[in-house]
């Protein structure tokens, strides 16, 4: 089966604007798996990105108009 995005190039483009390479990659499969797992919600794409983004934001804080992988430090400025 083709996977939607088969590589961080083929992520949308405002994604790949405002997101780092690591979290692209987080994104793309957290994206491709919920895809697959949801071949039959008529939602398939939406629900799809709902995760993705849900994936990111567990590793990633938006912090200004950048996106920092999360530590200690960064989880405490929230």
């Amino acid at each position: 089966m083709l996977m939607p995005y088969a590589s961080n190039l083929d992520l949308p483009a405002p994604l790949r604007r405002v997101l780092p390479g690591h979290a692209q990659d987080i994104y793309r499969e957290a994206f491709n798996h919920a895809f697959v797992s949801h071949q039959d919600d008529p939602r398939q794409e939406q629900t799809s990105h709902r995760i993705a983004w849900s994936a990111v934001k567990r590793r990633y804080l938006k912090v200004g108009g950048g996106w920092l992988e999360r530590t200690p430090a960064i989880d405490q400025r929230e």
